[in-house]
């Protein structure tokens, strides 16, 4: 892999927060019969008090702008954030069925994790998959996530632990 394939390596999505499924499978049925999408942003593991290493996917990001239909659900990707918190996407199919379609194989080109949740939206119906589309292991971890009021709350120290991560 060599030394800047090490430096440079995206840190493994090893779970979701279950605060963060709920809203994901409560904003899909609020959408329904459309489609809902948004982009996941992990946080690492250790930052939420887990000892194992990786990102833990706390936060969905609703991008301005977003339209969808009951067959499908699109983002302008110019009002994607460039964030390295970014860890994938997820949408949901109002039809219920948890694979993805050719469709949208073509959204998964960046990102570790993709979720899809299906009608009728209850803890089961939910998916997960790689950028390739295969079907992956994402654990859901009960922990306590970071009041959302916090979000907008930072000093020029977490900017600049920000900048060296």
């Amino acid at each position: 892999m060599g030394l800047l394939g090490s430096l440079f390596r995206p840190t493994e999505v090893i779970g979701i927060a279950a605060d963060t499924l709920e809203f994901v499978l409560e904003a899909s049925e609020d959408s329904h019969p459309d489609e809902y999408m948004g982009m996941l942003r992990g946080t690492r593991a250790r930052d939420l008090g887990i000892e194992e290493k990786g990102l833990v996917v706390t936060d969905v990001l609703v991008i301005p702008g977003t339209k969808s239909n009951p067959v499908s659900a699109t983002v302008k990707t110019n009002m994607i954030p460039n964030d390295r918190k970014s860890v994938g996407s997820v949408h949901s199919h109002p039809n219920g069925v948890l694979r993805p379609s050719d469709e949208d194989l073509a959204t998964f080109g960046s990102g570790q994790v993709h979720i899809i949740s299906g009608y009728p939206y209850g803890w089961r119906d939910w998916k997960a998959f790689d950028r390739d589309g295969q079907p992956r292991k994402l654990e859901v971890i009960d922990v306590e996530l970071p009041d959302a009021e916090d979000f907008f709350h930072f000093t020029q120290a977490d900017l600049d632990d920000e900048i060296d991560r």
